[in-house]
């Protein structure tokens, strides 16, 4: 796995999608271009989401909306934003993800950001490969 890469992100423009309840969390569904784009957003327990030592397990809380890039209406989205950003150039599941997250919450908290507590996940297909994006809303 490549290092990790938490950056401070300025997202200008929304990214939009279509309701996709029938997608699952943390299983990436393949092809190129929008097929293959989706997007979670989950809730973090509030207890953990400002902890520099989260607890694995209780850290994601429900999930709020699973999306695609491609048809229906464009209802949901990552709005315009600061947000904490990191990405890794494979598609990751469920413990990856969680680590990842966790990992990128440290780098905000040493870097004194407050965090929100949600959480977007972002598979899409670029330059070839899967890549899996985490994008947390900051202060």
């Amino acid at each position: 796995m490549e290092p990790l890469s938490t950056t401070r992100l300025d997202l200008r423009a929304p990214l939009c999608y279509a309701e996709a309840p029938d997608l699952k969390p943390f299983v990436y569904a393949g092809g190129g271009g929008p097929r293959g784009e989706a997007v979670f957003c989950f809730e973090l327990d509030p207890g953990e989401s400002r902890s520099i030592e989260p607890d694995r397990k209780r850290f994601l809380g429900a999930l709020v909306f699973a999306a695609r890039a491609e048809g229906g209406a464009a209802a949901l989205r990552i709005p315009p934003g600061q947000y904490l950003f990191s990405q890794k150039r494979e598609a990751l599941g469920r413990e990856d993800c969680i680590d990842l997250a966790v990992e990128q919450q440290k780098d905000g908290l040493w870097e004194r950001l407050k965090p929100e507590s949600l959480l977007y996940l972002r598979y899409l297909f670029e330059d070839g490969s899967p890549v899996t994006q985490l994008f947390r809303p900051c202060g």
